[in-house]
This record gives structure tokens, sequence and C-alpha cells, in this order.
């Protein structure tokens, strides 16, 4: 099939997806709610066929060589569907925020001005082996009166098509068109191409996955795009650190999931407690199986330990600064002083998440406040940035950008406003 005919076909579907958007979005709340009840009631009933064809997609993608930590990100077992059915129901349990007025006011001249929330339209997502994607757009999408245009990527075809499937009898059942889900992945990369090029018809475009499709959306699309982040993430022990809160705080952000956003790559430290913390914080993640990349510092202090493994030790380069590793491998370097982990962090950051590390209140201060990221933890995990765990039920991303939406994207992120103003009939000059 020629391009211009992918174009074409899929400027039809976010048409059609576009006429039932503007049924979905005169809905009320509970007509909203009770058709996400049903689409999770739907997804726990038929949580084993879903699992089977993700066990195909898990099985070829392992065959066709995928890293253990994107296999991770594919994985959508019964388990994590019925995780991601309890999610939709989550979302349904939240305010609705189509309708809230965000401010409001008379003029002298006696007009009301009023600025409310509203769905922004059809919303296209492109995302990679990460099959609980489609659950979360698609229950944020509908709750917040959208619509979603999906390309879930090759590695997941067959997880997303079966979800899709289950989502769509549930939409129809509930008396809903069907279009205000659907994916473009029978159209391969060229559906992905024609949602970039597809202005007017999709409203607004998100990637999410790995930095090259971020840059390759960001480069190329005709249709606003908000930039969700790589995760080059951070944490800095300061010089007054809690050792006995900072070993398992790093654990915790660098292990418990290595394929995912807000897991932590970089290790900085003050030179005033390297000496004494390294050693502790290297064996812990040694013993964890985790690859030091070391600065010249750090690598000394490291090295000098007993019994510690040589294989697990290695000198960084400055490329080591600026990668996602999304693997067992961390990043670590030995700073002079707060000011410089703050410049080091905001040079070599991507924006997404960074922890701080300390019992000294002003230190906090000049951290949080200086770090120019979406997200700033403090004494805590960087895995806490995720739209759940925030309260939202599920996210569309996390933004790294700065206008409209930055960092995880709930049902407020994905409304717009509109004006409504009561008059008086005309201007007078």
């Amino acid at each position: 099939m020629e391009f211009q005919e992918i174009f074409e076909r899929v400027c039809a579907r976010a048409d059609a997806a576009a006429k039932a958007q503007s049924v979905l979005a005169r809905a009320t709340t509970d007509t909203k709610n009770a058709l996400l009840f049903a689409i999770a009631d739907a997804l726990d009933a038929n949580a084993g066929v879903i699992a089977e064809a993700n066990a195909v997609d898990m099985r070829r993608s392992r065959e066709g060589g995928m890293d253990e930590g994107k296999l991770d990100r594919l994985k959508f077992d019964e388990e994590r569907v019925r995780a991601a059915a309890d999610g939709v129901r989550h979302v349904a349990s939240l305010p609705d925020p189509v309708g809230e007025i965000v401010r409001g006011y008379s003029l002298p001249n006696g007009m009301r001005l009023t600025q409310t929330r509203v769905p922004i339209g059809v919303i296209g997502m492109i995302y990679e082996a990460r099959p609980n994607v489609t659950v979360d757009v698609a229950s944020l999408c509908l709750k917040s009166g959208n619509a979603a245009m999906l390309r879930g990527g090759h590695a997941a075809e067959r997880t997303n098509a079966a979800t899709l499937d289950v989502i769509g009898g549930a939409l129809r059942a509930q008396g809903f068109d069907g279009a205000l889900v659907q994916s473009v992945d029978d159209f391969g990369r060229d559906g992905a191409t024609a949602m970039m090029q597809a202005r007017g018809h999709v409203d607004l475009l998100v990637p999410r996955g790995g930095r090259g499709l971020i840059q390759a959306v960001v480069a190329n699309s005709k249709v606003p795009v908000i930039e969700t982040g790589a995760g080059n993430v951070h944490i800095y022990m300061d010089r007054a650190g809690d050792p006995a809160k900072a070993i398992p705080i790093i654990i915790n952000a660098k292990t418990q999931r290595i394929g995912v956003c807000n897991a932590a790559e970089k290790l900085i430290v003050h030179r005033d407690v390297a000496g004494e913390f390294l050693p502790l914080a290297a064996k812990a993640l040694m013993d964890a199986g985790v690859e030091l990349h070391a600065d010249e510092r750090a690598y000394a202090i490291i090295d000098a330990m007993p019994g510690h493994d040589p294989q697990l030790l290695v000198h960084a380069t400055d490329e080591d600064w600026d990668t996602e590793y999304l693997a067992l491998t961390m990043g670590v370097k030995v700073v002079d002083s707060l000011d410089e982990a703050i410049g080091h962090i905001n040079r070599h950051s991507t924006g997404h998440t960074e922890s701080i590390i300390s019992e000294d209140y002003a230190a906090i201060e000049e951290f949080t406040a200086r770090v120019d990221s979406a997200v700033v933890m403090v004494n805590a995990s960087t895995r806490f940035t995720d739209g759940g765990v925030f309260g939202f039920g599920a996210e569309l991303g996390i933004s790294t950008q700065k206008m409209h939406a930055r960092g995880p994207m709930g049902l407020t992120e994905m409304t717009t406003t509109k004006w409504i103003g009561y008059g008086q009939g005309q201007v007078r000059a």
C-alpha cells in the first residue's frame, strides 16, 4: 500500500474518532465512569486471552534478542492485566476535570467570563513494547472526554490487538462508538508517520519510549507534540545525607525495575562523605549485580574495597553522563560541592526526576529550587515519579517539557480550556 493511501486511511480513522469524541464530550461523569467499570470488568474476564497473546510477543521478542529491561516492559501477564484493570477503576473514582471552572470574574461593563476545562479532542499516542500503556491511555482519554489513536509498536502487536478488542467490545456494549479507541498498528511504521502528519485530524501527539523514538516524533511531527522524556535520572548524596536512608533508596531506585524511565542511572556523592559512604553504596549495588561506571575519584575509592568484584567496576567515559542505561549499570561521580552537583545534573539530566539525600534544610531548599527537572525528590526514591503512585490512577506519560504539562500527566493534563462570556451585547468605543 502506498503511503498516500495509508495517510488518507489514518486521517479517516482520526475523523471517525473525532465524531465519536464529540458524543463522548457531552457524556456525564456517571456515564463515563460506568464505561470505565465495564472496561475494567472486561479486562479481568479476558485476562487469560490477553496474557496468551502477550506470551507470543514475549517469546518472539526474546528470540529476537530484546534485552531484559525491554522484556520487562513488554510483559503483560494475567497479574499485570488485572493490575491494569484496577488502574481503570481507580481512574473512574477520580474527579472529572471536564467542566471544572478554572477561574471566573465579571468585568466593569457587566460581562461575566469563565474559563472552563474541556477535552483536547483526538490524542495520538506512539509508544513501544509497553502494552500497559494501551489500557492507561484508553482509560485516561475516555474519562477526560478524549478519543485515542494508538501506535503501540511491532513488539507488542498481538498483545495490543487483544487488549483493544476487549476495550472495543466494552465500548460498543455501553453504547459508544468503537472508534473512540483505535490503533494504526496494521499500517506499521507508516501508520506512525501518518499520525505525525495528520495535522487538523489529530489534535495532539504524545510519544512514549526511548530517546530515539521521542526525538524522531518531536523532529518530524506536524501535529503538536508533548515531549515525554527519557530518564537520565540522578541521586545526589549530600555531605549531610544519612547513609541508613540512602542505601535502601538507591537500591530501590536502581534495581526494582531497571527498564523504566524513573529508575536511577547516576549516583553523585559529595567528597566529604565519599570515602565512608561510597564503599557502602558500592557493595550494596554490586551485591545486586549493578556494574558501576565511576569517575577517577569514585573509581579509586571503590577499587580499594576489599573483596569487590572487579568485573563490576569500570572507568566512566564522557558518554556515560548522558546515557540512560535501562540496565543494571550506574554512573558514579564524586563532586566537591552542592553547587557542582546541581551544575552537573542540569547539564546532563533529561529533566525527568532527581533526588537529594540530605538532612540539611538549606541544602535541600537550594537543590529543589535550582535543579531544573519535572520532579525533585527529597530523601525518597526516584521510582515514586509515576502517575499511579501520584494518585492519578494511570498516566499518559511523564512530560519533561515546560509547556502545558510537566511531570506525570493525568486527567487534568489531558484537558485544555475554553472561555465562555455572558455578555452585554456589544463593545462600545
